[in-house]
């Protein structure tokens, strides 16, 4: 079984972030990933895509899902493909005391897509929901979002919100022109039928992490270049935003607030962040590699605070608060081998603690 500790350095007027009890929780030889977890009635959610063809486009992917009472054994509850698309980044909703789980589905046919077919037109939502956790209905379309790449979902006063990448005009380019890409904030009253809300990036528009506030202020960290990542805040009714520049990378963004402060998490690509006193099989890694890393937001700068066992293929965490010091960790990794000696691709738990 695997095993890592890691400490992360004080940082001046942030608190420490502690991480134990690091645990791989999942892996069926397959590629796993694109993590997110849920509270429903007392029971935790884990929800992650998982492919035997790998991380790219095919129709052979599908989405698990696992419930657990004390986010230490889990068990399966769901598994569900849609027929001839590629399944990512499912993400939970509770709305109308419903848990749903939303994923991104890529046109794909029969075969496997190459890069160069690849089109943002080709995407659709699709849902499944639960009343109990445990009995789950057929994949359904989410009407409203054909040519929407969706991700993560919030709520505020009995509203779902959604980010959606679209193209502008839904124009029919390269998926790698990204600068015709723009962001959407979609919204839903019933999780079945979305529309679209606030134009948030009109360039680049790239996967974004929701918070709302209580007065219904909201903020939101976007993945945006290959060397920085982007803050967008707006109030209501969001049709003004203000956008600055984040110094550094984050993929697979995680934004949430964690005991009064404001925790952001994602892949981090500028070097060698491994965080303290973090060794694996007692010995410490070098070189830079990808790394899951969290930080403090703090006045629209990040502040580094811990670094996950990670590398290679990983990111996109899930976070559940336990309590405003405890919190759970989920996030998908590539940085171990099978008994084989092949890298795989698995999904990774931790708890995490303030010590202030």
């Amino acid at each position: 079984m695997y095993v890592a500790t890691i400490a992360c350095a004080k940082e001046p007027q942030v608190p420490e972030v502690r991480v134990t009890n690091v645990r791989r929780v999942f892996h069926n030889g397959e590629h796993n990933a694109f993590t997110h977890m849920i509270r429903f009635r007392d029971r935790f959610y884990l929800a992650f895509r998982s492919c035997p063809d790998g991380h790219m486009i095919y129709p052979t992917s599908s989405n698990i899902i696992l419930e657990s009472e004390d986010g230490q054994t889990w068990k399966k509850v769901h598994h569900f493909r849609v027929p001839k698309r590629d399944l990512r980044d499912p993400h939970f909703l509770v709305l109308h005391d419903t848990l749903f789980v939303n994923v991104s589905a890529w046109y794909c046919g029969d075969k496997p897509t190459p890069p160069e077919e690849y089109g943002f037109n080709k995407h659709l939502g699709y849902g499944c929901r639960s009343k109990d956790g445990s009995t789950w209905s057929d994949p359904f379309m989410l009407e409203g979002t054909y040519g929407h790449f969706v991700g993560r979902t919030t709520t505020h006063n009995g509203t779902a919100y959604m980010c959606g990448r679209r193209k502008h005009e839904f124009t029919e380019t390269s998926r790698n022109i990204r600068s015709d890409c723009e962001s959407v904030m979609l919204e839903s009253d019933d999780g079945f039928v979305w529309r679209t809300r606030a134009i948030f990036q009109t360039t680049l528009g790239n996967e974004t992490a929701f918070l709302f506030e209580p007065d219904g202020s909201i903020l939101a960290v976007s993945r945006y270049t290959m060397e920085k990542s982007q803050l967008c805040q707006s109030k209501p009714p969001y049709s003004q935003w203000e956008r600055s520049d984040l110094d550094r990378f984050i993929g697979g963004p995680l934004l949430v607030k964690w005991g009064g402060h404001y925790l952001v998490g994602g892949r981090n690509t500028s070097g060698p962040r491994w965080g303290g006193a973090f060794q694996v099989d007692g010995q410490k890694p070098t070189g830079p590699r990808p790394v899951t890393t969290l930080y403090w937001l703090v006045d629209g700068k990040l502040i580094e605070c811990a670094a996950l066992p990670s590398g290679g293929d990983n990111s996109y965490p899930g976070f559940i608060e336990l309590s405003p010091t405890r919190g759970l960790l989920s996030w998908y990794s590539t940085h171990e081998k099978d008994d084989s000696g092949k890298p795989m691709t698995a999904i990774y738990l931790a708890d995490l603690e303030i010590v202030e």
